[in-house]
């Protein structure tokens, strides 16, 4: 399919029509976790997409095992996400979301190599950019509960954007291309902002991330 089931609620919008924080009625640590929900959500037919995408080029069985068992990550972080957002009295969906996600599923289903590019290797990796930053905010809040599981969440990322970046790497050995180049093009062609900052560059090089991949500055 085009487009994956979804529950009737959140209205999805254009990015600039969510309203900030300040005027959200979730508070900041109900959006914030909202926000983490959705993109949880997306995760997961993102992961099961690359699954069954590209099943008929019969990759190593581990590469469909590594995506299955993120899916099953993104899963458990989203029941999280929903039980914190009960507790605070809040609900997936009572506030409107984006589908950037999705279209990052769509504009990278032309190639493999897109789909690592894209998705674990820059989409999620964005969380590992923001992690820190959202934890620290919540704490400030007030709310450290929400803010353990906002830093749980972040610290089992790195899991999922380390499998993007090794079979991106055997990808391109296979092929005889480099790798970092390869990588810049497919985000140039598809979604030049993925390459804007700011980058958190110790988490990206703990996962194996080169910043001279992602990072023209370097």
């Amino acid at each position: 399919p085009d487009h994956p089931a979804r529950p009737e609620r959140p209205q999805l919008v254009r990015p600039k029509e969510i309203p900030g924080h300040e005027n959200s009625p979730l508070g900041l640590n109900g959006y914030m976790l909202h926000n983490l929900a959705h993109i949880e959500l997306n995760a997961i037919d993102l992961a099961w997409d690359t699954v069954v995408r590209f099943s008929a080029l019969e990759l190593p069985d581990q590469f469909y095992e590594d995506f299955a068992r993120v899916a099953d990550d993104e899963a458990r972080h989203l029941r999280w996400c929903l039980q914190r957002l009960s507790e605070l009295g809040c609900g997936y969906g009572d506030m409107p979301a984006h589908d950037l996600l999705w279209q990052g599923c769509k504009l990278s289903a032309v190639d493999v190599a897109a789909r690592l590019a894209v998705v674990p290797m820059s989409q999620e990796a964005r969380g590992l950019d923001a992690g820190g930053r959202l934890v620290q905010r919540l704490r400030g809040y007030g709310d450290s509960r929400s803010a353990a599981v906002v830093a749980l969440i972040a610290t089992e990322e790195r899991a999922h954007v380390a499998v993007g970046v090794t079979w991106f790497a055997r990808l391109c050995a296979a092929l005889g291309v480099p790798a970092g180049p390869l990588f810049r093009r497919w985000l140039l062609h598809l979604n030049p902002d993925l390459l804007k900052g700011p980058f958190q560059h110790s988490e990206r090089n703990l996962v194996g991330l080169p910043r001279d991949w992602y990072d023209p500055v370097a």
